[in-house]
């Protein structure tokens, strides 16, 4: 079972819109697809709630009301983790997966927030060398715009406990068409071809990565 977790402890960050979208992603696929919501707002299950029944499958699992247990047979296992998570939540949680997404924000106080987060990852160096894989995209971005080039130059820059850069994966735009999709419980993969073909073009490096072997534990 692949399992996948999208993580920022700062809120807002579109943490909600990479695993809806990822889960719709491996669900039009033909896997068998659990999106676990630790989150008590429960976006995610709000998403699922809407989902047309005519679509593929998505089971979903509110992860901060009892304790998460994916069923047998999962392929995918898409984790939204809750703002502010840190400390030994945080530890236990990286535990659980695979491979983590950071999705980051093109601002000042979202750029200082990961610097708080990179240097609290420092001191869980034993779980991250052994258990887990990490990635950033930076989200919500103007394509052409300076403050794009920053945060690519910036989380290209990150480095890992022991030395080794942090991957970087892709870039999303700001686009109404993850609203759009949202609205109906739906994954932008799932909506008109002339509506998404260069979101879809920017999804693309990420994807490769997950499905890539740099994306799991050796």
């Amino acid at each position: 079972m692949r399992s996948i977790l999208i993580l920022n402890p700062k809120g807002g960050c579109g943490k909600t819109t990479i695993a809806t979208n990822l889960s719709a992603h491996y669900a039009l696929r033909g896997h068998s697809v659990v999106l676990v919501d630790f989150d008590p707002q429960g976006s995610s299950m709000d998403w699922l709630a809407v989902r047309p029944e005519d679509r593929p499958p998505i089971r979903g699992i509110a992860g901060w009301e009892r304790p998460v247990r994916i069923p047998k047979g999962t392929d995918y296992a898409i984790l939204d983790a809750p703002a502010g998570i840190h400390g030994r939540s945080l530890s236990n949680l990286l535990r659980r997966v695979q491979t983590v997404v950071i999705p980051v924000l093109p601002s000042p106080i979202d750029l200082r927030a990961v610097e708080h987060f990179q240097a609290e990852l420092m001191h869980l160096g034993g779980v991250l060398r052994k258990k887990v894989k990490i990635t950033t995209i930076a989200n919500r971005v103007r394509e052409n715009s300076h403050t794009r080039e920053i945060l690519e130059d910036y989380l290209r820059s990150l480095k890992l406990p022991e030395g080794r850069k942090l991957p970087f994966s892709t870039y999303l735009r700001n686009s109404y068409i993850y609203l759009k999709a949202a609205e109906r419980g739906l994954g932008i993969c799932e909506l008109a071809p002339s509506l998404t073909v260069h979101e879809l073009e920017l999804w693309k490096p990420l994807i490769r990565w997950l499905n890539s072997r740099w994306s799991l534990p050796a």
